[in-house]
C-alpha cells in the first residue's frame, strides 16, 4: 500500500518530548501488527543501529525494556488511534465503507473477531458492550435489531442494520454505525484492558524528567489517561504538563480529517529531589 499513516499533532509531540541526542525514546504504537510493523522497519532501516523494533502489545512495555536491557526512558509516546493503513485495508473489517469481513483484529493471531460478537453473543451482552465501550444511547435497540437480523454477513450489512434503527438526534456528524464499530473494535482487541495495563506499567520505565505523551481519540479512552495522570500527580511522582488538553488546529484537521477527535496529554516524571521538595511543601 502506497499511502502511509499521517502522524497526528506531530510538531506538538516533538516539541513536548524535548528530544536529546543521547536520550532513549519509545514510540509504543509504531505498528500494531502485520504490514504496519514491516513498513516501520523499512522506513527506519537507515537508523537500525539506534532503533529497535519490537512486535508486542504496548501493555508489555516493562517486559520489553527489561528484555532489551534498556536504560530508563527519556520519553514515551503512545498514539492510541487506529492507523490509516488499517482503516484503508478492507480485509481488516474496521470500516463500514466496504462489504468487508467482520474481523476488526489488530493482531491477526488473536482468536476473537467481530463476527463472533455480532452473530453469537446474547442480546443483553451485546447491548451492554455498545453502551459501556462506546456510550451508544441506542444500544438496546441496536442489539435487538442485530440479533433479529442474524446471520450478519459483513460490515456493510451491519452498518445498514444499525442505521435503520438508530434514532436521529440533531445534526448528524457521524455515520450512524460509528459507535457500534468502535465498541466492537475495542472488545475484539481488549483495548480498555491493554490501555489500563500500559498506564499502570509505564511510570516505572521512565527516567527522572522523562516525558510521557498519550494521544487518545474517544472520551472513555481519554478519561482513562486523564485519571491515570491525575493519580500520579496526586501521589507526587509526576507533574501533569497539559492542564488543558491539546487538540489539532483547523489546518491540521483540514489536511487530515481523521485527526479531528485527537486529544493529547503530557506528564513528566519528577526527580527524587523534586518529589522531596514537593513533599516538604517548600
Amino acid at each position: 500500500m502506497s499511502v502511509l499513516h499521517t502522524p497526528v499533532l506531530l510538531e506538538e509531540v516533538v516539541d513536548w518530548l524535548r528530544i536529546r541526542p543521547e536520550g532513549t525514546y519509545v514510540d509504543a504504537t509504531v505498528g500494531t501488527a502485520g504490514h504496519a510493523i514491516e513498513i516501520a522497519r523499512e522506513r527506519l532501516k537507515a537508523h537500525e543501529r539506534r532503533v529497535s523494533l519490537v512486535h508486542a502489545e504496548f501493555s508489555k512495555i516493562g517486559e520489553v525494556a527489561a528484555n532489551l536491557n534498556l536504560p530508563p526512558f527519556d520519553g514515551v509516546i503512545a498514539d492510541l488511534g487506529i492507523s490509516s493503513l488499517e482503516l484503508d485495508s478492507p480485509e481488516r473489517g474496521f470500516s463500514f465503507r466496504w462489504a468487508a469481513p467482520l474481523n476488526m483484529r489488530m493482531n491477526p493471531d488473536d482468536a476473537l473477531t467481530a463476527d463472533e460478537i455480532v452473530n453469537y453473543w446474547p442480546e443483553k451482552e451485546l447491548a451492554d458492550l455498545l453502551y459501556q465501550k462506546a456510550e451508544e444511547r441506542d444500544s438496546r435497540r441496536i442489539a435487538r435489531a442485530i440479533v433479529r437480523a442474524r446471520p450478519i454477513r459483513d460490515t456493510e450489512h451491519l452498518a445498514t442494520i444499525v442505521a435503520g434503527v438508530r434514532k436521529a438526534r440533531g445534526r448528524q456528524r457521524l455515520q450512524p454505525a460509528t459507535k457500534t464499530f468502535l465498541a466492537l473494535r475495542i472488545a475484539v482487541n481488549r483495548e480498555s484492558e491493554e490501555l489500563g495495563q500500559f498506564l499502570s506499567r509505564t511510570p516505572a520505565t521512565l527516567n527522572s524528567g522523562g516525558r510521557w505523551i498519550v494521544l487518545s481519540y474517544h472520551s472513555l479512552e481519554d478519561r482513562l489517561v486523564k485519571h491515570a495522570f491525575q493519580d500520579l500527580a496526586r501521589e507526587g511522582s509526576f507533574q501533569v504538563l497539559t492542564k488543558k488538553v491539546i487538540q489539532p488546529g483547523d489546518e491540521e484537521i483540514r489536511t487530515n480529517p481523521r485527526a479531528r477527535s485527537a486529544k493529547m496529554r503530557v506528564a513528566e516524571k519528577l526527580s527524587p529531589a523534586e518529589i522531596l521538595t514537593a513533599g516538604s511543601g517548600s
